[in-house]
């Protein structure tokens, strides 16, 4: 069984926490350990709060969860512009990431990403949107399987 979710929120910072409360229920009771839960929570904090802090002209942001039997994905997009600068997406897809100055006030929350999540993409058409997956492990319950074959879908708009 997958458990899909997806949400739309302003733009607004409040929003970061109503999606690390939401997530936390959703993988909790998927059957995800609490080291994987925060893990991902904190990855998705810091691309949520990416998309609130860099994503002009866009008002909302989206949030969506694929919980598989194997992967978690977490996608967060808006319709902003994405960072002009070629190292920034280099960060999320070179193989030898470029660590920020100790004067630089961002730049991190890219390296923790990738170092909490399994795959970190991160692509600028048609949405700015960052991708991040981890895999399930031994520590993690499987899914039940439902008595239909059809997914659980979750929406909050």
């Amino acid at each position: 069984m997958d458990a899909l979710f997806s949400i739309a929120l302003p733009r607004q910072a409040y929003t970061v926490a109503v999606v690390r409360d939401i997530l936390d229920t959703l993988l909790v009771r998927g059957g995800l350990c609490r080291g994987c839960v925060d893990d991902i929570l904190l990855a998705v904090s810091e691309a949520c709060a990416n998309a609130v802090d860099h994503g002009d002209p866009a008002h909302e942001y989206t949030v969506e969860t694929d919980l598989g039997s194997r992967w978690c994905d977490v996608r967060v997009s808006h319709v902003g512009k994405a960072a002009p600068d070629r190292s920034f997406s280099e960060r999320f897809t070179g193989d030898r990431p470029s660590f920020p100055g100790f004067e630089s006030i961002s730049g991190r929350g890219i390296l923790l990403m990738r170092y909490l999540m399994d795959e970190v993409a991160f692509e600028i058409e048609p949405r700015t949107t960052v991708l991040l997956r981890k895999r399930r492990t031994a520590c993690d319950r499987p899914l039940e399987e439902p008595r239909s074959t059809r997914a659980t879908k979750y929406a909050l708009l």
